[in-house]
């Protein structure tokens, strides 16, 4: 992987120059679905774009490899059950980023779980530019897999 990341910590989520926001309400128990966010190799049962995931090391850091050949090494930064997991980018082969933080928020609503998955990103003004129309497909992205995860956790 040819770019390494700043290091950025959980309060980039909320500070970051470019941040996607999408959430959606399932019907998962929330412990459910935080179990499935830990659990790094079945992210590819349930997320499309992700073709290949593992935990790094000791399991604070994973490795992810998305349909295209985009490639991710990541240090997870909150694992706070069963409300918050997230994750930095410090390592990829996407030219013009300086720093990635994922966060994944659940609350309970009824029996089911409110996810709500923050996007947090800086980068060149070429990379600033390109994330613009990237918005919608990581929304369309984040609905078809989290419904797809509420899907399998459900039938069982």
């Amino acid at each position: 992987m040819a770019h390494r990341l700043r290091p950025v910590g959980l309060d980039f989520a909320e500070a970051a120059p470019i941040r996607h926001v999408s959430a959606l309400d399932i019907s998962a128990p929330v412990e459910a679905v935080f179990r499935a966010l830990k659990d790094v190799p079945g992210w590819v049962d349930w997320f499309p774009q992700v073709a290949e995931a593992r935990p790094v090391g000791d399991g604070a850091e994973r490795y992810i490899r998305l349909m295209g050949g985009v490639r991710f090494r990541e240090s997870i930064i909150a694992v706070k059950e069963p409300e918050v997991y997230a994750y930095r980018v410090d390592l990829t082969n996407v030219p013009g980023v300086r720093a990635i933080v994922e966060e994944w928020r659940l609350a309970p609503v009824g029996r089911g779980t409110r996810v709500r998955w923050t996007f947090a990103t800086d980068g060149t003004a070429p990379y600033r530019l390109f994330m613009k129309p990237v918005r919608a497909a990581q929304a369309r992205a984040f609905r078809d897999a989290v419904t797809a995860l509420d899907r399998r956790l459900t039938a069982s």
